[in-house]
């Protein structure tokens, strides 16, 4: 186990903070409970700290407002890179439903030692089931049999929810994965893309060596920052995007 593998769990606070704690205990099989990351809506967190009361005070990050992924990556990769600058983050939403648990620990463990040898951006993709519209859709390059191989896989397009008539050809073909929404990453690596693709939101963290735990700082930055998700604002314009097939079953808790 690398001891620079971290987990940053997403979580906005809407719907049930069971979810919460569930997520955290799917994280515990692949790293130590001091590498787990809760962020949070400062307005939540009572109940992240009543559904994870063993989370040391310094993992549980607080964000002013909401405003979307990047900002919140933004935010926890600079936390983590001042933690330990080798920091991998496993960077995942707070409310997916797993129904492998041991095979989706074997995946994370599989693309996290990828990670680690290549400067890449790596997300989860899965395998579809059906030509669903409800699910974001990514698109590798090795073509229609992609589906067969064992990844990674370097990324082609994102595309959002899509009507159906697309679901129907996405589905078909073979190239195409749902976006689970699960990203692993060198803290470095993403940094350095956020900086280069969204710098109107890492702007507003210059200083997070020196201030990041100040209020003040982090009250400001959230003012001014838009809102943002990281898909439209790296994955669909980075060079360095790839994905590793899971086949563990998957679901949005949301699309339930």
């Amino acid at each position: 186990m690398s001891k620079h593998r971290y987990c940053v769990i997403m979580a906005d606070g809407t719907g049930s903070p069971f979810r919460l704690r569930i997520t955290y205990e799917r994280f515990l099989r692949v790293l130590p409970p001091d590498h787990i990351l809760v962020v949070t809506l400062a307005r939540f967190a009572g109940e992240a700290r009543k559904v994870l009361p063993e989370l040391p005070p310094e993992n549980l990050l607080l964000e002013p407002i909401p405003r979307g992924t990047a900002p919140c990556m933004a935010y926890s990769a600079y936390a983590l890179r001042r933690r330990d600058p080798e920091a991998v983050i496993i960077a995942t939403p707070w409310d997916s439903v797993i129904r492998d648990e041991d095979l989706f620990a074997r995946t994370v463990l599989d693309a996290c030692s990828y990670v680690e040898k290549n400067d890449v951006l790596m997300t989860l993709g899965v395998i579809p089931r059906a030509p669903e519209v409800k699910f974001g859709y990514i698109q590798v390059k090795e073509g229609r049999k992609a589906h067969e191989l064992p990844g990674p896989l370097k990324v082609k397009t994102f595309t959002e929810k899509p009507p159906q008539e697309l679901a129907d050809v996405f589905f078909r073909t073979g190239e195409f994965f749902w976006n689970s929404g699960v990203f692993i990453w060198r803290a470095s690596t993403i940094c350095t893309e956020m900086e280069r693709y969204i710098p109107e939101v890492t702007e507003l963290f210059r200083g997070w060596q020196d201030h990041l735990d100040e209020p003040a700082f982090l009250e400001r930055a959230y003012a001014e920052c838009p809102r943002l998700s990281l898909d439209n604002g790296v994955m669909e314009h980075t060079d360095r995007a790839w994905l590793y097939p899971a086949r563990f079953g998957w679901a949005d808790v949301e699309q339930l």
